[in-house]
């Protein structure tokens, strides 16, 4: 039991998730008030005109950005869930099977529940089976199974038996 105490105390998922949204939300409104101010074409201290296209740039790159980095957080802390599960059971191979099976599940029932600002709450990813292509795997909050499952394979090691 001490175990599963631990792993919960060192794993901090939502504390690090709910920094991680925070800081995007920041950014992203920060973004658009820069954005609307330099649209204005208000002159600054010195009496230069602020560029409306900098001011643009600046609302669709940053919320961009900070997106990409929470998706990431995101990704790094299920291969760190898959850790812990795998350490609590002690049975890497079990877990990388169960997320075989959802992730099959996944592609033959759609969830009517996921929605994308939902898709980080389920285990495998509900919009794409395979972990997406490209950009729409770099959008995705969740590793592809397939990579998920061969770190749990790794965890077990060659000579590993159930």
């Amino acid at each position: 039991m001490r175990v599963y105490a631990d792993a919960f105390q060192k794993n901090r998922d939502i504390l690090v998730s709910t920094i991680a949204a925070c800081v995007t939300g920041v950014i992203t409104y920060a973004a658009h008030a820069v954005g609307f101010f330099g649209m204005g074409g208000h002159s600054d201290a010195d009496g230069e005109q602020s560029s409306p296209f900098a001011g643009i740039l600046m609302a669709l790159a940053a919320p961009l950005a900070a997106t990409v980095i929470q998706l990431g957080i995101s990704r790094s802390r299920e291969y760190l869930a898959d850790e812990t599960g795998a350490a609590i059971s002690g049975d890497p191979l079990a877990l990388a099977s169960a997320l075989s099976r959802l992730e099959e599940a996944a592609g033959v029932v759609p969830s009517m529940a996921a929605q994308p600002a939902t898709a980080s709450l389920f285990i495998v990813n509900p919009f794409t089976s395979g972990g997406g292509l490209g950009l729409a795997r770099l959008f995705s909050t969740h590793p592809a199974t397939a990579d998920r499952v061969a770190r749990l394979e790794a965890m077990a090691g060659p000579g590993y038996r159930r």
